[in-house]
């Protein structure tokens, strides 16, 4: 620990959070971000990717970031889905280390600290989970939003990625280098493309750690019940398929 508390004097971390029509509460998850990064010794890069959304949100995002110098707020002309906002912001950040995270910080900010230890013991991804046993849900979904997220789980465990607790959750780290190889190879846009990130991270050698965070459930949520999960199993479908026929790489 006393290694990763050394080693954050140097860090410069990116947080990249993707947003779609979120200007009821951008403002205040990004004020929540900047408050923490000033009270800590590392310098922080904050990028919004406004996923073309049709309410003011990048308007919002630059009025609220004004005068933070590491900043970026990138505009869609059109709604493409998480998965290439993600994208976008994460081949755009500047940062040693990259955190992604969701607009409604279902996954407090602070939550990153338990992040530390892992990135010095030389993990290339950290990845935030639910579904651990130390993991704390302190507000938790509707029944049949729990229990679709936990079949969609078992189809991704049992279909691609067998060692993974929980590929969904929003809260992300990433070494540089790993987030660029990952990134630059992602082609699926939507709420899966967290599964092709952890496939592509274990095609590509990087060691990974699930690390079990606390998680506060909000519920606005962008995943549509109905035509987000439809689209999220023909995007693991298809995943599956590039992933019996070795496709995954260019």
């Amino acid at each position: 620990n006393q290694t990763a508390v050394q080693s954050q004097e140097t860090i410069f971390l990116s947080i990249v959070i993707p947003a779609y029509n979120e200007t009821g509460r951008i403002a205040t998850t990004l004020q929540k971000i900047m408050d923490y990064a000033r009270g800590q010794k590392w310098l922080t890069e904050i990028i919004v990717v406004d996923d073309g959304s049709q309410d003011g949100t990048a308007d919002l995002a630059r009025s609220q970031l004004a005068g933070w110098t590491w900043s970026k707020v990138i505009s869609l002309k059109k709604n493409r889905g998480k998965g290439a906002a993600v994208k976008e912001g994460a081949l755009e950040a500047r940062g040693e280390l990259i955190l992604l995270t969701d607009a409604d910080l279902s996954t407090p900010i602070e939550e990153l600290e338990k992040f530390w230890p892992l990135v010095a013991r030389h993990y290339d991804l950290v990845i935030g989970s639910r579904a651990l046993p130390a993991s704390e849900i302190r507000k938790r979904q509707s029944c049949l939003r729990e229990t679709m997220g936990k079949s969609f789980n078992r189809l991704v465990r049992w279909l691609v990625l067998p060692d993974f607790k929980d590929t969904q959750c929003g809260f992300k780290l990433f070494k540089k280098e790993a987030a660029r190889e990952i990134f630059a190879r992602i082609k699926t846009s939507g709420f899966a493309f967290d599964v092709e990130v952890l496939l592509l991270a274990r095609q590509l050698g990087y060691k990974v750690a699930e690390v079990p965070i606390i998680w506060i459930n909000s519920p606005d949520s962008r995943v549509k019940l109905l035509s987000s999960s439809v689209k999220m199993l023909f995007e693991l479908l298809h995943l599956r398929l590039r992933k019996n026929r070795k496709k995954l790489t260019p």
